[in-house]
């Protein structure tokens, strides 16, 4: 009996849309302060507005949608903070340890006649006997 394999399980459940909650939090938190800014920014200087605004849209896209590698942006941004952040020096300090001594259990000694070995003399060729073998094709 074959049974189905369920696919695609770590994906994030779609909140709004086909949105998930993190990608709807930094649409909408963006969205929150582009609106202050306008009110606030725009009508003193709209150059700035549009810069800011266009920045924070870059960011918040991005942070919403952006993969690289299979990694969210926002991932990829904690890490890199962390890397920049942690120390690069790596030293391997050697731990000293004494040795153990754990004394050795002495075996019985079993007395065994010693073997005798003949020594097996080879043929003159086998080289010979192999190629014979080859071209008859006989084992």
């Amino acid at each position: 009996m074959q049974f189905t394999v369920p696919q695609f399980i770590e994906k994030e459940a779609k909140i709004l849309g086909p949105f998930t909650f993190k990608q709807t939090l930094y649409l909408v938190g963006a969205g929150l302060i582009i609106f202050f800014l306008y009110f606030s920014l725009a009508k003193i200087n709209l150059l700035i507005f549009i810069v800011i605004t266009v920045i924070l849209a870059g960011t918040a896209l991005s942070l919403a949608f952006l993969k690289i590698g299979g990694y969210s942006f926002s991932v990829l941004l904690r890490n890199s903070f962390r890397f920049f952040v942690s120390s690069k020096i790596y030293l391997w300090k050697r731990v000293m340890v004494s040795p153990k001594v754990v004394p050795k259990k002495e075996k019985p000694k079993i007395e065994t006649a010693p073997k005798e070995t003949a020594l097996k003399i080879a043929e003159k060729s086998q080289l010979k006997k192999l190629s014979v073998q080859i071209e008859t094709m006989t084992k």
